[in-house]
């Protein structure tokens, strides 16, 4: 199970939450993917802006209802955050990448998305992001030197234009064995149905 994700959308932090449960029921790895998910929507899917330039209220009001909605679901804080929207996620992103090799990806992205989505702090400061070292004990010097390698640039890159060749539009995307895709935390429960049936193959 390949999730590819930004921190930078409510719908990924539902998604990030909920799968995790899920692929511990089926005893499915998870392979998380990094990626930016501004690069995506400046490839293939522009319309994210243009919606934003020349909202419909009706519908901005029904998906404000619709979050809350879900992350009551989900017993997560979520609101949109009324000082910094979009927030550029590149270093978390990278650092996301950067935690990875040392297992830690998982507390900083979680970290990251209660930090934005729960308590207004804009995850592109790197004030923010030291005080999210610090919370699950990750030394920021380190940290923030890591984030600049070429390396860590790069693979960021290479996720992000993998999801694209892959036919992935948004965050989150989630692929099983490779090439069965799935875009949003709605879709679990048809990710759930493709798990058992894989189960009742095997």
């Amino acid at each position: 199970m390949e999730v590819f994700f930004d921190c930078s959308s409510p719908w990924t932090y539902l998604a990030f939450h909920n799968i995790q449960p899920l692929a511990a029921e089926f005893n499915e790895p998870i392979v998380w993917r990094p990626i930016l998910v501004g690069g995506i929507f400046n490839s293939v899917n522009p319309s994210v802006y243009a919606s934003r330039e020349t909202p419909v209220p009706a519908k901005q009001r029904y998906m404000q209802k619709d979050l809350a909605d879900w992350a009551r679901s989900a017993g997560l804080r979520i609101k949109m955050p009324p000082t910094v929207f979009p927030v550029n996620s590149v270093k978390a992103m990278r650092g996301c990448i950067y935690l990875s090799a040392e297992g830690k990806l998982v507390p900083f992205a979680t970290a990251a998305f209660e930090a934005y989505w729960g308590d207004d702090k804009d995850i592109s400061q790197d004030a923010v992001l030291a005080e999210i070292c610090d919370k699950i004990g990750v030394d920021s010097e380190a940290f923030f030197a890591g984030i600049a390698t070429p390396a860590v640039k790069a693979a960021l890159k290479e996720n992000t234009d993998d999801a694209i060749a892959r036919g992935a539009f948004g965050s989150p995307t989630i692929y099983l064995g490779g090439t069965d895709m799935y875009f949003g935390n709605d879709r679990l429960p048809l990710i759930r149905e493709a798990l058992q049936r894989k189960r009742a193959a095997t």
